[in-house]
């Protein structure tokens, strides 16, 4: 039988739902802010952990190192979906959490190329992968986690919150560099002001840690555990049982691949392209992006709650469309809102590294040939700031129902390693390896542009795949599983 905590879905125990929801949402923002002050300063520590003489090069290798991370998500979903299928959804998040934070400090501390010459690029490596693996299994564990706390009708207002904390992460980590270059010359802060953001993180990492530690298990996990229901054997239950292998696919190649690349583009391809293609400084464009990050981070609970009442799959099909087609005529406005008329980049391949360097060119007003152009002094902020907010909020429309919808797919025995794969694979595969090739592509072909051609590609081939085999979720009551007898 079921047990009396499930009697009425959604009453999150004693705990209460907004503790719940800031228990893990907390958690799982400090981990983004861990994961994301790595990319929000790739021009400055870019230069601090790789071989000096060529920007460009050590650029796209700081670019690589990032997309590390990315690429071992899927690992870090796989082992710690398997450990809250297993032993809980508490347990695995709260090891998460401290590998995270550990992680980023230990980056803080970390001697640059120039002091530990290899030792120093390696141990990046290094730290980028434990970095990944723990976010692999942190967000599956507190989408979960809240989802199965919440009423059945309200799933997605409710998980929007989680949604909210990847943005969040990315504009905390932005407020917190803009904060510490405020607080000292610029020369100070490329000497050893860069290593505050990341030390920061131990703090932040105590506060979560001991909040999740106070925390009880979800019910429904404790319920099927109870009454014998849980998976004893979780990957292969998810990943060689067709039926479920097969929605882990369709979530997969229906909506967080495309998730993913619409993610990124929307927030640190534009990041990397306002700072690399449209010669920002680093300080202004990190504004433009913050400000439109917050202006646009309420959208993720309207669309999770629209999500509620007509449906997730809607509302994530037409996300992934709307960017297929305005993803250029976005950035062609970015450009001509950057105001020094960039409108190519020149590739040559240096000598001594054999890299690629990247020079964006504008036209010269007098000969009418192409020069390198200078910084971007005459920018219009406010249209640039509202550029990257229109993608934020196609983010928003696709990111905010989606947790949601991963967690009604699934069965409750696999639930945290089912939702965990299909996520890491499409932001952490697709997604994360966005910026080093949208960049690269720019680099090879001198189309500054050419870098959208992929996630508009991704989008594309998701939504029709999306539209075809996705199904809607949004009735699925996942409280009437558990308390189905064992």
């Amino acid at each position: 039988m079921a047990s009396s905590s499930l009697s009425r879905p959604g009453t999150a125990g004693a705990h209460g739902i907004p503790r719940v929801i800031l228990g893990s949402a907390l958690g799982t923002m400090i981990e983004w802010y861990d994961f994301y002050i790595f990319g929000s300063l790739a021009t400055v520590l870019s230069l601090k952990f790789y071989p000096p003489g060529n920007d460009t090069f050590a650029l796209i290798a700081y670019l690589a190192t990032f997309a590390v991370g990315f690429l071992v998500r899927p690992f870090g979903a796989l082992f710690f979906g398997r450990l809250g299928d297993l032993t809980g959804r508490r347990i695995a998040f709260i090891i998460t959490l401290t590998i995270m934070g550990f992680s980023t400090a230990s980056i803080g501390l970390l001697p640059t190329y120039h002091a530990a010459g290899w030792f120093s690029p390696i141990a990046l490596i290094v730290i980028r992968m434990l970095q990944g693996l723990a976010l692999g299994g942190e967000y599956g564990g507190a989408a979960v986690f809240v989802a199965e706390h919440v009423p059945d009708n309200r799933r997605g207002f409710y998980t929007s919150f989680i949604q909210i904390t990847a943005t969040l992460g990315l504009f905390v980590s932005l407020a917190v560099i803009l904060a510490t270059q405020n607080s000292m010359t610029p020369a100070t802060f490329q000497d050893w002001g860069w290593r505050l953001p990341f030390l920061l993180s131990i703090v932040l990492v105590l506060i979560s840690l001991y909040i999740r530690l106070k925390m009880k298990e979800s019910p429904i996990y404790a319920q099927i555990k109870a009454a014998g229901m849980s998976s004893t054997r979780p990957l292969t239950d998810a990943l060689t049982k067709w039926v479920n292998l097969k929605q882990v696919l369709i979530s997969l190649f229906g909506a967080t691949a495309g998730q993913g690349v619409v993610w990124y583009t929307g927030q640190f391809y534009a990041l990397f392209y306002l700072q690399t293609v449209l010669k920002l400084d680093a300080k202004s464009a990190n504004i433009d992006v913050a400000v439109a990050l917050l202006a646009a981070m309420p959208f993720f609970t309207v669309f999770g709650a629209l999500s509620d009442r007509i449906g997730r799959k809607r509302l994530m099909m037409t996300s992934l469309l709307l960017a297929v087609i305005f993803y250029i005529p976005i950035y062609k406005g970015m450009q001509q809102a950057a105001g020094n008329n960039v409108v190519s980049v020149s590739s040559v391949k240096d000598k001594v590294t054999g890299a690629v360097k990247l020079t964006p060119q504008t036209l010269d007003a007098a000969t009418g040939k192409l020069v390198a152009a200078k910084g971007a002094v005459n920018a219009n902020h406010p249209m640039l700031m509202l550029y990257v907010w229109l993608q934020v909020i196609l983010v928003c429309m696709v990111y905010g129902p989606i947790a949601a919808y991963l967690v009604e797919a699934f069965p409750a025995k696999v639930r945290y390693t089912s939702v965990s794969l299909p996520y890491h694979i499409g932001n952490g595969v697709f997604g994360g390896l966005l910026p080093l090739i949208g960049l690269g592509l720019c680099a090879t072909t001198g189309n500054i542009y050419a870098g959208l051609y992929y996630p508009i590609g991704v989008a594309a081939v998701c939504f029709v795949f999306g539209m075809i085999f996705l199904k809607e979720t949004h009735g699925t009551l996942i409280w009437a599983e558990a308390n189905k007898p064992g």
